[in-house]
């Protein structure tokens, strides 16, 4: 399969991923327990690689910072014998402090956007001119926001599921058969399924074949139909499907 990379707009950035684990899996921000958040975010991090994502620097930077934290970590604490030294000597920092600042720092810049964007979407529907007679402007209808409810790393989180579910146990005796499949193909395909099946369907049912190519290609061509605005995902309440469906431009 040829290279093929895909960057989206709603990656924000490795502490927005770090946020999301310790959400996702409820983690109290001021108390990280460093060996399984490095996991998790080094397992989004291979998953990104195989789908071909563009990774920029800083996640990679991000990702040997929380190696070295879980190195430090792991070292034996140092015992003195001498008690009254022992209390003159200053308190080291847990290795973790730096990188709880930055979390919570970074949590209240993220909370004050959403604010100020609510607050200009309010601001937006007020008018401080006269009425006048618009008949004759064409309505635009809104652009469709193509990820409702769920961030790109749900997405992420949904096709690791697939891929572990599909996974077939490896033969003894393998024979390759190199088969390449272009996205726009693909492309196609998921908006004659969608179609088909009235418009929507669920994230996981486009996944039929456990393939590795299949699997990669159909996220990637599920990203770039996103990217166009051809269809839109909406997930309920956490954990819940994720249900892929055609725009109202592309359902007709």
């Amino acid at each position: 399969m040829s290279e093929y990379n895909v960057r989206l707009d709603a990656f924000e950035g490795p502490l927005d991923l770090l946020l999301h684990l310790i959400n996702r899996y409820e983690i109290d921000i001021y108390d990280i327990p460093v060996k399984a958040i490095t996991e998790q975010y080094m397992d989004y991090i291979h998953t990104m690689q195989e789908l071909q994502l563009d990774i920029a620097s800083e996640y990679l930077v991000m990702a040997a910072t929380l190696l070295v934290i879980k190195s430090k970590t792991l070292l034996p604490k140092r015992e003195e014998e001498d008690y009254d030294q022992q209390l003159e000597m200053e308190v080291e920092e847990d290795p973790r402090d730096e990188l709880v600042r930055r979390l919570i720092e970074y949590r209240k810049f993220k909370e004050a956007s959403t604010y100020l964007k609510e607050r200009e979407i309010k601001r937006s529907l007020t008018l401080t001119k006269q009425p006048s007679n618009l008949d004759h402007i064409e309505k635009h209808q809104e652009p469709v926001n193509p990820v409702s409810n769920i961030t790109v790393y749900d997405l992420i989180d949904a096709f690791q599921r697939i891929s572990t579910k599909k996974r077939k146990p490896k033969p003894t005796q393998t024979k390759i058969d190199r088969q390449e499949i272009p996205i726009e193909t693909r492309m196609t395909e998921i908006v004659s399924e969608l179609r088909f099946n009235k418009g929507y369907q669920t994230f996981q049912t486009l996944f039929p074949y456990p393939n590795k190519e299949h699997l990669v290609v159909t996220f990637l061509a599920i990203l770039e139909l996103m990217k166009t605005k051809q269809i839109s995902c909406v997930q309920t309440t956490n954990f819940n499907d994720i249900t892929i469906q055609l725009t109202k431009e592309d359902a007709g």
